[in-house]
C-alpha cells in the first residue's frame, strides 16, 4: 500500500519497525512491511530517522505539488542495473528498433482506450452508437500506427499525431458517459479547466512517480526518451512509458464520476481553472490505490496492477538488450 500524507502539519516519524503519522486529529502506526511508497501532498514534518528507515526499506518518499506532479523524491542512490542497459537505450533511441518499441507502447495505449470504451458501451444502450463510432476510429488508429516504418527520428511526429488523434476520439467518448454536471471539453492540463481534468491530472501525477521508480529499478534512464524528445531535466522516457499505464488513472476517475462519488466540494477554484482539495485528493488516491492493488491477468499470471508497471519496465529493458 501507499502511505499518503495529505493533512497540513502532519508529522512522519519512525517507531521500531513502523512508520507513525501524527496530526492534530489522530495518529496512525503502520508496519514498514505493508508500505510500498510514501506520498506527501501537503506541508508536513518528516524526521531524518523516518527518511533513513524508508531508504533502508527500499521505500521511496515522493513529494507532490497541488496538481499531483512529483517535484521531488527521497530514495536510495543505487542504480537499477548495469550500465549496459542505458548504453543500449541511447544506442537505439533514434533507430528503427527504437521506432518499433515506441510503436508497441502507443499501440498498447490505444488498445487500452479501445477496451475501456468497449466495456463502457455494454451497459449503456443509449450511448451505443457514439461509443461504437469511437471504437471503430481507435481500431483504425492502431492499424495506422502499426503500419509506420522508418526510424524514430523520421517518424516521431507521425506516430505522435496518430496518438493525439486517438486521444481526442477517446476523451470525446468519455465525455459522453459523464454525469451532465461534470461534462468537459477535451483535455486540459495545469490548471485544469474543469473538475474531470483536475482529478485526472492528479491521478496521472501519482502514476508518474511510480513509472519513474520502475524505470530506475529496471536500469532504464528516465531522461532518455523515444517519442518524447530530450530536454533539460525532462524525464522523457517516463513520459513515453506512462502512456501504457494512464488507463489505471482514467478508469479510476471515470468510475468515481459515473458512480456519483465525486462532489463539487472536492474542488477549489484556481487561477484559470480547478484544483483538488484535501478531501478530493483523499478520495482519488484511495480509489487509485484500490485500482493498483487489484490483481489482473498478466502474461499468464495474476498480478497486481502496480506490479505490472515494474514488470513491464524490466521486460522493456530486456528487449533493448536484445536489439
Amino acid at each position: 500500500m501507499q502511505l499518503v500524507i495529505n493533512t497540513y502539519g502532519s508529522y512522519l516519524r519512525k517507531n521500531g519497525d513502523c512508520f507513525v503519522v501524527k496530526n492534530e486529529d489522530n495518529a496512525l502506526e503502520i508496519s514498514a512491511k505493508k508500505v510500498t511508497g510514501i506520498l506527501i501532498t501537503a506541508g508536513a514534518l518528516v524526521s531524518t530517522d523516518a527518511l533513513q528507515f524508508a531508504v533502508e526499506s527500499n521505500i521511496d518518499v515522493v513529494f507532490l505539488d497541488k496538481y499531483g506532479n512529483p517535484y521531488g523524491r527521497v530514495w536510495h542512490a543505487k542504480l537499477g542495473s548495469t550500465a549496459s542497459i542505458r548504453r543500449k537505450q541511447l544506442e537505439i533511441s533514434e533507430t528503427i528498433e527504437g521506432l518499433e518499441l515506441a510503436k508497441q507502447w502507443c499501440v498498447k495505449k490505444v488498445g487500452n482506450q479501445l477496451d475501456f470504451i468497449a466495456r463502457l458501451k455494454r451497459p449503456r444502450k443509449d450511448k451505443a452508437e457514439v461509443l461504437e463510432d469511437a471504437i471503430k476510429s481507435l481500431i483504425e488508429t492502431i492499424t495506422k500506427i502499426e503500419s509506420v516504418t522508418g526510424t524514430i527520428a523520421d517518424k516521431r511526429g507521425t506516430v505522435m499525431a496518430f496518438e493525439g488523434a486517438a486521444g481526442k476520439v477517446y476523451f470525446d467518448a468519455l465525455n459522453n458517459v459523464m454525469p451532465e454536471r461534470f461534462r468537459f471539453k477535451g483535455r486540459s492540463r495545469n490548471p485544469a479547466k474543469d473538475e474531470f481534468n483536475a482529478m485526472l491530472n492528479y491521478g496521472y501525477g501519482v502514476l508518474y512517480s511510480q513509472v519513474e521508480k520502475a524505470c530506475i529499478v529496471a536500469g532504464l534512464d528516465p531522461y532518455v526518451g523515444f517519442l518524447h524528445t530530450d530536454d533539460y531535466n525532462k524525464k522523457s522516457l517516463v513520459f513515453d512509458l506512462i502512456e501504457m499505464f494512464r488507463i489505471f488513472a482514467e478508469q479510476t476517475v471515470v468510475h468515481l464520476f459515473s458512480g456519483r462519488k465525486v462532489k463539487v466540494e472536492f474542488f477549489e477554484q484556481a487561477k484559470g481553472g480547478y484544483t483538488l482539495n484535501r478531501d478530493g485528493k483523499s478520495v482519488l488516491i484511495g480509489a487509485l490505490n484500490d485500482t493498483l492493488d487489484t490483481s489482473v491477468r498478466y502474461r499468464g499470471r495474476n498480478i497486481q496492477r502496480r506490479n505490472i508497471i515494474q514488470l513491464e519496465c524490466h521486460r522493456i529493458a530486456n528487449e533493448m538488450l536484445k536489439c
